[in-house]
């Protein structure tokens, strides 16, 4: 791999021109008439009587892959500018123009959904069977359940319309939040005005006094504009409410469930072993404290770094790390962490004006992805980077696959880049001797305690606050009592310090295309530390087994996934009594070597 590495991405190939691109605008242009085509063909589509009707219907199909597509470029292309520079206002307005696009989309597809539902049931079964249908037949029975619990097709594609300046709307609004604040830190005897993403850096800083000043101004700076994050949360939560009460829907889980394709009893299973292996992570955070010489941790200890972790690792050097030891698992996942790398697809740069956070978004068109982040030279960081390379493997080998069946869920989304995470971090761990192994041993545990913990309680505080908004809007103040009895919770007491206000700083609570993003991470971690245990059970082959799973993450539910690669039952405790003994022997191994 040829050094320096560019640090910022390139979206010139994608658009050239930003958010002034010529070309961005005819494509936005070009997909508006596609809209109306689509529409049109709707109109005149008929419910299917014959099988020769199901065929005529494909062209309908086809359009509508085809104006998806387009939108998932445009919005990917969007999301890119918004986050590398918040105050891109140009961008902004792009972006709500993508998001009517799309929802003039989800529209069309209420309309095509109606279309499946009312089909007679002997000549769905036929229709399912003919050889072009028969791959994408999982989705196609999605659409047509899901239709079958909706309102009716007019209302639906109503509240999508109302949707994009009302729900999506108020999500949009972190953002406007976010990039109006600075947080004022103490550096070198001045104070610096840091953007959010970069104060968040700071957070895990080995200097304790350094994260006890940062973590106090940004409680200060968020309880500032806690009313304004408390409305858009009960806005959200609202209008969400409401939706369900007219689909006649009583549980809040029951749509990010769907969407994760996986069953509430899988869900309950999973909270149920990570909650008996929780006095395992106490004895951790206890030993942890210990270690830094404070009788109980607080918030902003829970993830800082101990002896050599404090190094700071050169972006080109996480580089080669992760292409190398990605190689050790997959000649194809190394491949494409070094394409990524060499073509600049990742966004790494430390500065400010950017989102906080990362992630990964997926370019259909061109058949890439890009990655961003704000890399700081931390062993957190190169883990985030890793993870989303992870992502961005994971939509590569769907890239071959008919485009309904590339639409995995969250969850298993989360599966391929947590298991990019173990791969660099166990690879790492096992060269490591003494202080270093200690080191990458704790920032290796410190991942499940975020899983099994500081997730737990946001799922918990996302659930209670529900529940409470049935009955009426929820104050600022309510919330962050509402948060803090949830880490004390997910936490088994073991903290002397939490974090009140991360219902509003914590981007995944206003993010509106996926209710509950918070269950999905835990089930991601917990089901990729399965498939690595299987993995070193079974090593023969397993690179092209693991292919096979990501491949079928977007035609059958989790729990038919986990049948037929790893032979496991989900809905029973044993599989993830297996996954969660990675973190229980990482976490023995660490109490022993630190006696």
């Amino acid at each position: 791999m040829k050094t320096p590495l560019k640090q910022t991405w390139d979206l010139e190939s994608i658009f050239s021109g930003g958010s002034s691109s010529a070309s961005f605008h005819a494509f936005l242009e070009d997909l508006e008439g596609k809209v109306q085509q689509l529409q049109s063909q709707l109109k005149t589509a008929k419910i299917p009587q014959t099988l020769l009707d199901t065929e005529q219907l494909d062209s309908v199909l086809n359009s509508m892959q085809e104006l998806f597509n387009g939108a998932s470029q445009a919005m990917s292309f969007v999301s890119c500018l918004t986050a590398q520079n918040q105050h891109d206002k140009l961008a902004v307005q792009l972006g709500a123009r993508v998001n009517t696009l799309y929802a003039q989309g989800k529209s069309a597809l209420v309309s095509f959904q109606n279309l499946l539902a009312q089909t007679s049931e002997e000549l769905w079964q036929k229709w399912m069977e003919r050889e072009a249908i028969k791959p994408i037949s999982f989705v196609l029975t999605e659409y047509r359940n899901e239709a079958r619990e909706k309102m009716a097709p007019e209302l639906e594609g109503l509240a999508l319309d109302l949707a994009v300046d009302g729900y999506h709307g108020w999500g949009d609004f972190y953002d406007t939040i976010v990039k109006n604040m600075t947080i004022p830190i103490p550096e070198n005897g001045e104070i610096v005005n840091l953007s959010v993403g970069q104060a968040a850096n700071k957070l895990d800083e080995p200097d304790r006094s350094v994260r006890q000043k940062v973590f106090a101004r940004w409680e200060e700076a968020w309880t500032q504009v806690e009313d304004y994050c408390a409305d858009t949360l009960n806005h959200l939560a609202g209008f969400r409410l409401k939706l369900y009460e007219n689909r006649g829907w009583t549980d809040v889980l029951k749509e990010p469930l769907e969407i994760s394709r996986m069953s509430g009893q899988t869900l309950d299973t999973m909270w149920q072993v990570i909650n008996e292996t929780k006095p395992v992570l106490v004895k951790y955070l206890e030993r942890k404290a210990k270690l830094l010489g404070l009788d109980k941790l607080s918030w902003h200890d829970v993830e800082a770094p101990l002896g050599a972790s404090t190094t700071k690792i050169p972006y080109d050097d996480a580089a080669v790390t992760i292409v190398e030891q990605f190689g050790k698992f997959s000649s194809r996942m190394a491949d494409f962490a070094q394409m990524a790398f060499e073509k600049s697809w990742i966004e790494a740069e430390d500065r400010q004006g950017k989102r906080p956070g990362g992630f990964c978004t997926s370019l259909p068109l061109s058949q890439e992805t890009r990655i961003f982040m704000t890399y700081a030279g931390s062993a957190s960081n190169v883990s985030t980077l890793a993870h989303e390379l992870g992502h961005g493997y994971h939509q590569h080998v769907m890239n071959e696959l008919h485009p309904l069946n590339q639409n995995y869920a969250m969850n298993v989304a989360e599966t391929a880049s947590t298991l990019a995470e173990l791969i660099v971090s166990d690879a790492l761990l096992e060269a490591a001797e003494g202080q270093e192994k200690v080191a990458l041993l704790e920032d290796k545990i410190q991942r499940g305690v975020a899983f099994f913990m500081n997730i737990h309680a946001r799922f918990l505080f996302e659930t209670r606050f529900y529940e409470l908004r049935k009955k009426g809007v929820v104050g600022a103040q309510q919330l962050s009592e509402l948060m803090e009895e949830a880490q004390r919770e997910a936490f088994s007491g073991v903290l002397n310090e939490v974090h009140p206000h991360l219902w509003a700083s914590k981007l995944h609570f206003y993010i509106t295309n996926t209710p509950f993003y918070n269950f999905p991470y835990t089930f991601g971690y917990m089901f990729s530390a399965g498939i690595y245990a299987f993995a070193k059970n079974n090593p023969d082959g397993f690179a092209d087994q693991y292919d096979a799973l990501l491949r079928d993450t977007g035609r059958m539910t989790v729990e038919k996934l986990a049948a037929k690669h790893l032979g496991a039952d989900l809905t029973q405790a044993d599989f993830w009594r297996n996954a969660a003994q990675v973190t229980v022997q990482d976490i023995e191994q660490f109490l022993q070597m630190t006696e």
